[in-house]
Order: C-alpha cells, then sequence, then structure tokens
C-alpha cells in the first residue's frame, strides 16, 4: 500500500468510527415530523420518495394535497394502484387561480378534516400533507389547531410537511427541516412543465 493510500486509509478509519459512534448512541425511536420547504424545486418529489420507502416497507401511507387541483400527475398515476395508501387532492389549483379567498378557505378547511382524521389515525404509519404551508401562510387555516393536530398524532407516525415559506412555529415543532434552494430554474428560460420532472 503506498503512503498515500495508507493516509487516506487511516482518515477514513476515523471518520467510520466517529460516524458508527453517532449510529451506536442514535437509539430512540419515534414518529417524526419532517418539513421540507424552500423556494427550489423538490419539496414535494421528495416527500413522495418517502412514500415509496414507506410502501415498501409495508407501511400505510396517507397523502393530502392542499393547493394541487390536477390528477393527472405521474406521481399520482404512478402510486394510484397501490395498496396501503390513500391519496386525496384537496385543492382548487393556486391562489392566483382561484382569486377567491373565501373559496381557498372552504377549500382548506375541508382538506383540514381530511388531514386530521388520518393524523388521528394510529394504523397511518406516514401522512404527507404536500404544501400545507401555503394555508399557514395565507391563514387560511388556523396555525395553533394544525399544530396541535400535528403535535398529537399517534406517537410512532411519520408526518412530512411541504411548502415554501414555512413557520417559525412548524420548525420548531419538527424534527427535521430541510430547506431546498432555488439556485436555477428552466422556468426562467421559458421552458415549461415537462413530463416526468415537473408532472
Amino acid at each position: 500500500m503506498t503512503e498515500k493510500n495508507q493516509q487516506h486509509a487511516q482518515r477514513m478509519a476515523k471518520k467510520k468510527a466517529v460516524i458508527d459512534k453517532k449510529i451506536a448512541e442514535a437509539d430512540k425511536d419515534k414518529g417524526l415530523l419532517l418539513v421540507l420547504t424552500g423556494n427550489g424545486k423538490g419539496k414535494s418529489s421528495s416527500a413522495f420518495g418517502m412514500v415509496a420507502r414507506s410502501l415498501g416497507h409495508g407501511m400505510r401511507v396517507g397523502v393530502v394535497q392542499f393547493i394541487k387541483s390536477r390528477t393527472d400527475t405521474g406521481e399520482e398515476a404512478f402510486f394510484s394502484d397501490c395498496e396501503n395508501l390513500d391519496w386525496y387532492v384537496t385543492g382548487d389549483g393556486f391562489t392566483w387561480d382561484t382569486q377567491n379567498k373565501e373559496q381557498d378557505i372552504a377549500t382548506a378547511k375541508k382538506g383540514w378534516k381530511i388531514a386530521q382524521k388520518m393524523l388521528a389515525d394510529s394504523s397511518y404509519d406516514l401522512l404527507v400533507l404536500d404544501e400545507l404551508t401555503y394555508l399557514l401562510k395565507y391563514r387560511y387555516l388556523d396555525s395553533d389547531v394544525v399544530l396541535k393536530d400535528i403535535a398529537s398524532r399517534p406517537l410512532m407516525q411519520h408526518c412530512v410537511v411541504t411548502g415554501r415559506a414555512a413557520g417559525k412555529s412548524l420548525l420548531e415543532l419538527a424534527d427535521t427541516v430541510s430547506e431546498v434552494v432555488d439556485v436555477k430554474h428552466a422556468y426562467r428560460d421559458g421552458v415549461r412543465a415537462q413530463k416526468g420532472i415537473d408532472l
């Protein structure tokens, strides 16, 4: 073994020891609240990756989409035949589509009733509350009620909340927060939404 390779092996062995120690110390199990926020693309896609992972483990999953009104997306088409999955598209489209605050609030409340039932049902292992942050930001839902419902969910139920501009209280409640940063987006170069990437 060359000296360079030996030094590399020693560095990696030290790194492995540190990581192995941290893994050994992590001995708790609990239902996690994950928040995927930020202006970049990929928040919902990341959440749907966890849907696939959970279904692969035979877990029961629920998805509530609060803003999107489309039912022809690739993810819904792919997951529609999966057992152990309940998927609800509850929105009327983006707020600039409806231009009707009263309607948006009524729609948000209907969607939240579905989410509340799932949050109270311990048979769900994972819930994805897609684009929930917008309903809190625009005050279509009572933030205190929403956070209390999420905090009161069954002990081992995982919950993923997606959307831009997640509020401070939601971030504080979360176990894991990831911010997706917008560095560059094809849309700004006039490229429309692409099948398999955006739809």
